[in-house]
């Protein structure tokens, strides 16, 4: 009768080392702290876990921001609150495409920090950008946030959410639900075309399909009413881009034939199908570069 095989030895310390070092190799390296003091504003990589900062924000003065004088100014002063430690409330602002949603959420930031920089003690918000992409994030972002020394304006830009997405329930949660709420020292400002930031085809589709529509409808349109501030862009009007154009053009030195600038900036809104701020700002770039100068 064959006698059975020896047991194998066990693999030496020695081996078992080399195994383990090659494991810790091949796994990625644990992210490193965020350095808050590198920059003011960061955008937030989720599958990295990683705030990246931003040497330098593309934004614009607030004193360029014309024909939106109450919406810059309820915004303004929300931020301000915030940035003093006060109550704040998360902030939607919604409406006609290129009036400057985006750019006023990085004016406000911009300015609420310069205008409270000499305070004793102040320290600087920061600004942190996270793609629509990344919603489902947004819990993990905030307990990222919660235990820093800073205050943070978490800015969405372009939120919006289709038939077959379930992330607005991680915005839900993290805006106003779960066990801890929101942390003190974030406030969430997002920008969007569509008050309900919800399609028309979504909302439809459940009012279709759900076998209670109302309340299935109900519960998707409640996202918007986490936002304590809603603030609403409209089309603007003749003389209120004309007011946008010149701003530019008196800032920049760009204002020496007004007629001639009056005549080309309302045809540069023809040929685009609309005025507003961002018709404005390209007809500025244009009228810039033809004259041999910048616009930055």
């Amino acid at each position: 009768m064959a006698s059975a095989p020896p047991d194998p030895e066990p693999p030496s310390a020695s081996i078992l080392e080399r195994i383990a070092a090659a494991l810790e190799r091949l796994a990625p390296p644990p992210p490193s702290p965020p350095d808050f003091n590198a920059a003011d504003a960061f955008v937030w990589h989720a599958a990295r876990a990683l705030l990246q900062p931003v040497p330098r924000v593309n934004r614009v003065e607030m004193n360029l921001l014309r024909g939106v004088d109450r919406l810059r100014d309820t915004l303004l002063d929300n931020t301000l609150r915030f940035a003093k430690g006060f109550a704040a409330n998360n902030a939607l602002l919604w409406g006609a495409r290129g009036m400057g949603k985006s750019s006023l959420v990085k004016a406000a930031h911009a300015e609420a920090n310069a205008r409270l920089s000499a305070a004793p003690g102040f320290t600087p918000m920061k600004l942190v950008e996270i793609h629509r992409e990344d919603i489902d994030s947004l819990p993990s972002l905030m307990t990222l946030l919660r235990e820093a020394p800073h205050r943070f304006i978490v800015f969405c830009d372009d939120l919006s959410f289709d038939a077959a997405d379930t992330n607005y329930k991680s915005l839900k949660a993290a805006l106003e639900g779960g066990v801890e709420g929101r942390p003190r020292n974030v406030l969430f400002y997002a920008t969007s075309n569509r008050r309900h930031i919800l399609s028309r085809e979504m909302v439809e589709n459940e009012r279709g399909t759900a076998l209670n529509p109302g309340e299935s409808v109900e519960e998707k349109v409640s996202l918007s009413d986490r936002f304590g501030l809603w603030l609403g862009f409209h089309a603007c009007s003749q003389d209120d881009y004309l007011a946008m154009v010149f701003g530019y053009a008196d800032h920049f030195g760009l204002a020496k034939d007004r007629a001639a600038i009056e005549r080309e900036a309302l045809e540069w809104a023809v040929t685009r199908g609309s005025r507003s701020g961002r018709a404005a700002w390209q007809y500025i770039q244009d009228l810039a570069g033809r004259l041999g100068k910048t616009a930055d």
